[in-house]
């Protein structure tokens, strides 16, 4: 179908790059078309995550590769302009606020989609990698997989929510820790962590941040963490996070960090029969682990990968009933480009939304 209302322009302004690691343009491009299961949804926020970094760089041309030329963003929260043939009227409406995540759009028919696990899709779209994402003002998203966001709410606070808050939650789920036990978040200060440590104590856990210098040790604590490991400047870290914990260690380890090491720290430190809960991504990184102590301390070790439609809506209520807070701070759609430069300096506490409006 083809849009003709002169709330929709034509063109829109976009941050588009035509190879990995190549020059990142900020310039017009048009508006996209949805398809008949698809809305149009008019961006107003992005967060920016260490996995469009990813994208950019080609990190991980070895497991998916991108489309080019590419808009990155996965991110995204704004308002409902038009709505595909064959979207229900009655659960999608102009003008309702919604987010776009990283699976923009899934069979709905393999295994792990009728099965709850539509981030396993055999045949997955993916926003701001293999389809155009959230760097632009105007984004494509399947119905099925758009997060519905109460009217109340920020979309600048919860834009987040779609990716970092999302993962860590699903994350938390999946180690199956229970209220009152004790969970590690290496890389706690950053944009995944900062939500981590929320999620954690709204869920009832005792919290062990672990990062690095004194702003992120401030934010850390003012998000609630229980305890603040320095991985930096500690003499042993494994003696350090066990002591929180009357020497055992903590019941799981939920790693968000985008290097090797903490990973393989995670296994040392847990107690007997504790999880590795792996959620960050460093490219071609291996996780390495002693298999005797491994097996006779009972270790586990669990990948857990964005979340289901369940999952995001489940994280989105969190954030709804204020328990959630938003550690964002702004830039302009324009000035993509530095914010990249910040993240590899690694000088982002928190997350950084971008204001698709400028």
């Amino acid at each position: 179908m083809k849009f003709n209302s002169p709330l929709i322009p034509e063109q829109q302004w976009a941050q588009v790059f035509e190879e990995d690691g190549g020059e990142i343009t900020f310039k017009q491009i048009s508006v996209p078309e949805p398809k008949p299961d698809e809305l149009l949804v008019n961006v107003v926020n992005t967060g920016v995550c260490h996995t469009d970094l990813h994208a950019w760089k080609g990190d991980w041309a070895d497991n998916i590769q991108t489309v080019k030329p590419l808009v990155g963003g996965h991110e995204g929260a704004g308002v409902i302009v038009g709505l595909g043939s064959l979207v229900n009227k009655d659960n999608f409406k102009v003008g309702q606020k919604v987010g776009i995540p990283w699976i923009n759009g899934t069979c709905d028919t393999c295994p792990f989609c009728i099965g709850g696990y539509q981030q396993l899709c055999v045949k997955p779209t993916i926003s701001g990698y293999t389809q155009n994402g959230t760097f632009q003002q105007y984004a494509r998203v399947q119905a099925s997989q758009a997060i519905r966001i109460p009217d109340h709410c920020d979309l600048e606070d919860i834009a987040p929510i779609m990716c970092a808050g999302l993962t860590v939650y699903t994350a938390l789920k999946t180690s199956e820790c229970r209220p009152g036990q004790w969970i590690a978040i290496p890389g706690a200060g950053g944009g995944l962590g900062s939500y981590g440590i929320q999620y954690a104590k709204a869920m009832g856990l005792l919290v062990i941040a672990i990062d690095t210098g004194a702003e992120k040790k401030r934010l850390c604590e003012k998000l609630g963490a229980d305890a603040f490991v320095d991985y930096a400047t500690s003499t042993d870290i494994v003696k350090e996070v066990r002591s929180h914990t009357d020497g055992y260690g903590p019941q799981a380890a939920i790693v968000t960090a985008a290097s090797e090491g903490p990973y393989n720290l995670a296994a040392k430190y847990l107690r007997p029969t504790g999880t590795v809960v792996m959620v960050g991504l460093p490219s071609r990184a291996q996780l390495k682990a002693d298999i005797f102590d491994a097996v006779t301390r009972m270790i586990n070790v669990k990948g857990s990968y964005v979340g289901s439609r369940v999952d995001a809506q489940e994280a989105v209520n969190f954030y709804a009933l204020g328990k959630i807070k938003g550690h964002v701070a702004m830039r302009k759609l324009s000035q993509l480009k530095s914010v990249y430069d910040d993240m590899l300096e690694a000088k982002v506490p928190g997350r950084i939304v971008l204001d698709n409006t400028k």
